[in-house]
């Protein structure tokens, strides 16, 4: 009986151990954000992963929403519901197009190779964590997805009869053409698709994804499509184009064009599944199957996922909540789910990867991360991985460093080892500047700070800093240089990250120089609007000057995505001037109420999301920043596809968010400090990396009425008497304190 008690007693502490360590991916809803243009997916990924499975949705005549009639950059849009596949390299949460590719599609029945034929409504969707499924209701197919790092993996359950996998290498988000294929035996397929002009920057810049596509069961016959070039002038006299597809039944060679693809045909006496491996790599085909073999070989596809689910659960794992409602926790670990899927890896299994500008193949022992979109994600996603995940953000750090090595430049919106040169400012030296004085610092600072000075000092042909030289000699951009107004903005916030840093390592020289210049917006300052506004050449202001027009991607002279209302406040490296400019705290305070008061806060754009939290530098107006932040979690953030406020800008909305449901924002980037708001849960504790700050962990608590505001700050039961706090006093092992009433 003894023995019999000490077993249940063993298997219920496993039992609880195995859900307390599941519950985190648990409450992931990987459809949130894949309406209202949040540019999510919803297929299978690893954490940092190079592939993901996703159901491709947004190319078929049957959509509501096609690729071609609205700008779209994601595979999937959640109101769409005819499927021509499942694409295995995509980005999450992005604004323009690009990869989207390499797309798988089980069908039964007759072969057919057009897409518009092919496609299928779908039903019964389901997506967790590292795993999406679904069922094809034309042909009856369960499809599943998972993925390993490197490796997509799918699961296919077929009725009996003929049934048939086609590889499509034709469609796909990108906006480049080209691609070559190859079977290789009844099992295995290898190829290469072009893709890049992401944002239709830069069409110069195509480059190759390689893969490899593995088969549990040989097929009984196989091929490949294409259909034939359109030949043009002279050409077309003597090569008559048919539109016609070309099928070659087991062909066995190289097959090279823009709509190409290959097929394996079965014939099933029974239901039958068939799992499909897709390796891939941005080097070779070598090292594509050297990534499938890796990371999958002799592992069935619950292996895979099992493996890819603790993963997901070792990474959310790191920040733990208490209290809220089962929704809350739901877009807080998804938004936490969403911020781990980039930057991700770039190098293969064997630290192989693309040089920056040449594409030859280096190698490095660490992790190369890609997908930088630093306009966005410098305003809080690095921060939150210096908070949480500090290891990956100085592989972040080291990554961006070997970019300025092998380019001669930081990165400024990187992809897959191409600069797309995307969007305004010369946001890298933020970032790198708050991971050091965060405490960061097993990276060559001195390299980072070099770097930094050259983009920001270099005159001729400096692709970071368009209109340097009348910033330098004038203070601010001109209206001859789009976006003046809010370039001139982007450049002070980076001189002023310049500065910190400078001062840090004791270059007094630069932090003078840099600490003027990043003040130089003020010459902008239109005391009778009590707005920035843009100037000529000759010094004058622009007229005539709406400073309504900007918004909602519309044309304004002097603001990108934005207007002056929206970029009013973007100066947080100086707040206290920007106030006195506005004539002190109360008119500060009235003019940044106007901003919500008039509907122009956006809280889908990056250059305002911050504006909340600015009402905690005026001393007796931090309920407002309280209040504000929490209708505004309220309203935007939602357990539902459309769930986010717009395009989660590869995890920046995703952080705004999880700061902001824990009660800390990091105010001004750049800067070590956090100002501070209501916590939506009772109690999060933050696991703090040993390697790098002393502390066991952090714990932010909250006391008090439900909808009460802040009437007391404590850290470690002592008084903390401003809304402010610094990272290092946080990251000790500390205990903050909230009190409502």
């Amino acid at each position: 009986m003894y023995r019999k008690v000490i077993l249940f007693l063993i298997l219920v502490g496993s039992s609880f151990t195995y859900v307390a360590s599941q519950e985190y991916a648990a409450y992931v809803n990987p459809f949130i954000g894949t309406s209202n243009y949040g540019a999510t997916h919803p297929g299978a990924i690893a954490p940092r992963g190079m592939v993901s499975v996703s159901p491709f949705n947004v190319a078929g005549k049957q959509n509501s929403l096609e690729k071609d009639s609205r700008w779209l950059s994601n595979p999937y849009v959640n109101e769409n519901t005819f499927l021509t596949g499942f694409s295995h390299v995509n980005l999450s949460g992005v604004g323009c197009p690009d990869l989207g590719v390499i797309l798988l599609m089980p069908t039964t029945g007759n072969l057919e190779t057009n897409h518009l034929k092919y496609g299928s409504e779908y039903a019964n969707e389901s997506a967790k964590a590292g795993y999406y499924s679904t069922v094809l209701k034309k042909y009856n197919i369960k499809v599943e997805a998972t993925a390993s790092t490197r490796t997509g993996v799918s699961r296919y359950s077929f009725p009996k009869g003929q049934s048939n996998i086609l590889l499509n290498l034709g469609l796909g988000l990108t906006n480049e053409e080209g691609a070559s294929i190859k079977i290789v035996s009844p099992t295995e397929i290898e190829g290469i698709r072009n893709v890049g002009s992401f944002c239709y920057y830069k069409p110069e810049e195509a480059y190759p994804v390689y893969f490899v596509a593995k088969f549990s069961k040989p097929a009984a016959s196989y091929g490949v499509w294409k259909k034939p070039a359109k030949y043009k002038g002279e050409e077309a006299k003597w090569m008559p184009y048919n539109g016609k597809i070309r099928l070659m039944e087991g062909y066995r060679k190289e097959v090279i064009g823009d709509s190409i693809g290959s097929y394996f045909s079965y014939n099933f006496d029974k239901p039958t599944e068939v799992e499909v491996k897709v390796g891939v790599s941005y080097v070779s085909i070598e090292n594509a199957r050297e990534n499938l073999e890796k990371e999958t070989q002799g592992l069935t596809f619950e292996d895979i996922y099992k493996q890819t689910e603790t993963s997901w659960n070792e990474n959310l794992s790191k920040i733990k909540v208490e209290g809220g409602t089962q929704d809350d926790k739901t877009i807080f670990y998804t938004a936490l789910y969403h911020s781990l899927i980039h930057p991700n890896i770039l190098n293969d299994f064997n630290g192989e990867y693309p040089k920056m500008a040449t594409r030859e193949t280096l190698k490095t022992a660490d992790t190369r991360f890609t997908v930088f979109s630093f306009w966005d994600t410098y305003r809080n996603l690095h921060a939150l991985m210096s908070l949480v995940y500090p290891k990956q953000q100085s592989d972040m750090v080291k990554s961006m460093l070997d970019i300025y090595d092998e380019s001669g430049w930081l990165p400024k919106w990187e992809l897959n080892a191409t600069e797309t040169t995307t969007m305004v400012g010369d946001p890298a030296g933020i970032v790198l500047t708050d991971t050091y004085l965060k405490g960061i610092q097993d990276f060559d600072i001195e390299k980072a700070f070099q770097a930094m000075l050259k983009s920001a000092d270099a005159l001729e042909n400096n692709p970071l800093r368009p209109g340097i030289k009348n910033y330098i000699e004038k203070g601010y951009l001109t209206t001859e240089q789009e976006g003046s107004v809010s370039t001139t903005q982007e450049y002070n916030a980076t001189d002023f990250s310049i500065a910190l840093l400078a001062k840090a390592l004791g270059k007094k020289e630069d932090y003078n120089r840099f600490s003027k210049r990043s003040l130089s917006y003020r010459a902008l300052f239109d005391k009778k609007l009590k707005l920035l506004r843009p100037r000529n050449e000759d010094g004058s202001f622009y007229e005539p000057f709406d400073p309504l027009a900007g918004a909602n991607f519309t044309k304004n002279i002097g603001f990108i995505e934005g207007n002056a209302w929206q970029y009013a406040f973007m100066v947080s490296h100086d707040i206290k001037g920007l106030m006195k400019l506005m004539g002190g705290s109360k008119p500060f305070s009235n003019q940044l109420q106007k901003v919500f008061d008039t509907n122009q806060f956006d809280m889908a754009n990056e250059p305002d999301i911050a504006y909340p939290f600015l009402f905690n530098y005026v001393k007796g107006e931090e309920w407002r920043a309280q209040k504000m932040v929490h209708k505004l979690i309220s309203q935007y953030f939602q357990n539902k596809p459309a769930g986010l406020p717009g395009n989660d800008d590869t995890g920046t909305m995703s952080a705004w968010l999880i700061y902001s449901m824990m009660g800390i924002y990091p105010v001004s980037p750049g800067e070590p400090i956090y100002t501070i708001t209501t916590p939506v849960f009772d109690k999060i504790t933050i696991a703090l990396d040993s390697n790098y700050y002393k502390g066991k962990e952090l714990v932010i608590e909250k006391a008090g009425p439900k909808d009460g505001v802040i009437s007391s700050i404590l850290l470690d039961n002592n008084r903390h008497n401003n809304y402010f706090i610094n990272h290092s006093d946080l990251v000790k092992g500390s205990k903050l304190k909230i009190n409502l009433k």
